[in-house]
């Protein structure tokens, strides 16, 4: 879900690109965000999420394989950060969210036995799980499409933190901000839902484009330190604290800078959190992650890729084989060059 801090990023430290515009730049990207999002988009009016022949869920895959292609004719350089076990403190949350699909699952249920259709689409959105066949399935397709898959001991938004910071990734890629948290110089968001897209219970359509948040930036115009954007961000309620009820980010933001810190925030508001915020910050600013990973982009395995999207599950030859020659195609010219931003 990650935390709410939309609210308070000044234009300043936002800048808007196209996709040509991170070109030969290898993008650290969150992985279960991008799974969630396309099994919760990819659907049909129903709510029904594609599937193949036997019952297994192929939304992701969809997504994956035709989202990564693009992003690769773009020349961006994708890298797949997984999450590993979550930190103690997120059980609790993780646990949260399971109940609240499990009972959005019932009420789309029931929706679908109305005929109410667009109600049973946005339960079915609001019940989406990212299982073990979903996580294994898109690891499967991304080594065959030869591109790099990193497994993070925790938090998958801290280690493509990580790679940014050490300069192995340009930027992290989700559409939350705890990358910025974690401390990722850059985050670039919307890179997986590019295009057209219609606004939630609403019968409009907005234009998204891609966009950078700039950490350095941010926190200057902010005028304040990445301790303090995380004392805002403890406020407000996170992954591993619920936060203080009625503050918003403005208002967490507000106190920080009068106060200093979320110590005394706290006593001045003479309240106390479910969670030590010194334990949460320090889950920031000291996460768990690995500098035991191989970056490398190799050519694709083609005809493993056709056999397990379309003999396994059931995608259409004649889509993939068109998909796979525009692919082709793009990592041959790149291979061609002798610039530094060859792809291979």
């Amino acid at each position: 879900m990650g935390v709410k801090l939309t609210d308070i990023i000044p234009e300043e430290a936002v800048q808007k690109v196209s996709l040509e515009d991170l070109r030969s730049k290898a993008i650290a990207l969150d992985a279960y965000n991008i799974l969630y999002q396309f099994i919760t988009i990819i659907r049909g009016p129903d709510g029904k999420p594609l599937m193949d022949r036997h019952g297994k869920i192929t939304s992701h895959l969809n997504g994956l394989f035709f989202r990564t292609i693009n992003f690769i004719k773009a020349g961006v350089k994708p890298i797949f950060v997984y999450d590993g076990k979550p930190p103690e403190l997120k059980k609790r949350e993780l646990e949260k969210r399971f109940e609240k699909r499990v009972e959005a699952a019932e009420l789309y249920r029931k929706a679908l036995e109305e005929g109410l259709i667009e109600e049973a689409r946005k339960y079915a959105q609001q019940a989406t799980i990212v299982d073990e066949f979903v996580v294994e399935s898109s690891k499967k397709l991304l080594r065959l499409m030869g591109l790099p898959v990193i497994q993070a001991p925790s938090e998958g938004e801290a280690q493509a933190a990580y790679l940014a910071k050490r300069g192995d990734a340009y930027a992290s890629g989700s559409q939350d901000f705890d990358s910025l948290l974690f401390g990722s110089p850059r985050l670039v968001r919307n890179l997986s839902i590019v295009g057209k897209r219609k606004l939630p219970g609403r019968k409009e359509y907005v234009e998204v484009e891609p966009e950078i948040i700039h950490l350095d930036k941010l926190l200057k115009t902010l005028n304040i330190t990445i301790e303090q954007l995380i004392d805002v961000a403890i406020l407000v309620g996170t992954d591993y604290c619920e936060g203080v009820k009625g503050i918003g980010p403005k208002k967490a933001l507000k106190l920080i800078k009068e106060h200093g810190s979320i110590e005394r925030v706290l006593k001045i508001l003479n309240v106390q959190l479910d969670v030590d915020p010194q334990i949460v910050k320090n889950i920031y600013l000291n996460p768990e992650v690995t500098s035991s990973y191989t970056i490398k982009w190799e050519e694709p395995d083609y005809d493993g890729i056709l056999d397990m999207l379309c003999n396994e599950h059931d995608f259409s030859e004649e889509r993939v084989k068109k998909a796979l020659n525009e692919l082709k195609e793009v990592l041959r010219e790149e291979k061609g060059k002798t610039s530094l931003d060859a792809w291979f």
